[in-house]
């Protein structure tokens, strides 16, 4: 599937969906309350079929966080961009780990170092930091004394 006969899929599938432009991949915005509905969707339907998560990033754009999601299909070899902005006093979004399996890993990924909370996450807990470690040490307004670090 070309990337303009995926952008009309998604059209005729999600509620008004925008799309950024001039990437490599197709790229769509979702809103953080629509997520685990569009996810499964997105999973399900035949047309689309992405069954591969590979990748889950988290965006620190000191006003907001954007949680980015690559997804793929093994079937019909077209890739998805998801992002969906989240508030930077409570940034939270649905865990789409019932969906994706691969997604465990990287959602703990980005709790731990940017404290993102994955609602219905099976096992949110740090993943790299120790248990008692203070903050989340890639957000850009972390300070970090020993070492000095200020972005």
């Amino acid at each position: 599937m070309n990337p303009q006969e995926l952008k009309q899929q998604l059209e005729a599938l999600l509620p008004s969906p925008t799309f950024e432009e001039g990437g490599e991949w197709t790229t769509a915005f979702v809103d953080p309350a629509t997520w685990a509905e569009t996810a499964r969707l997105l999973r399900t339907t035949t047309d689309l079929d992405l069954d591969y998560l590979f990748c889950v990033t988290a965006v620190d754009w000191k006003t907001h966080f954007t949680m980015v999601y690559h997804l793929s299909s093994t079937t019909h070899r077209h890739t998805l961009v998801v992002k969906i902005k989240l508030d930077r006093e409570h940034p939270e979004v649905a865990t789409v780990s019932d969906i994706w399996r691969t997604a465990e890993f990287h959602e703990r990924e980005a709790y731990d170092l940017m404290g993102i909370v994955f609602i219905g996450h099976p096992d949110l807990r740090r993943l790299f930091m120790t248990d008692d470690w203070k903050g989340w040490p890639l957000r850009k307004d972390y300070e970090d004394p020993i070492n000095m670090i200020k972005l």
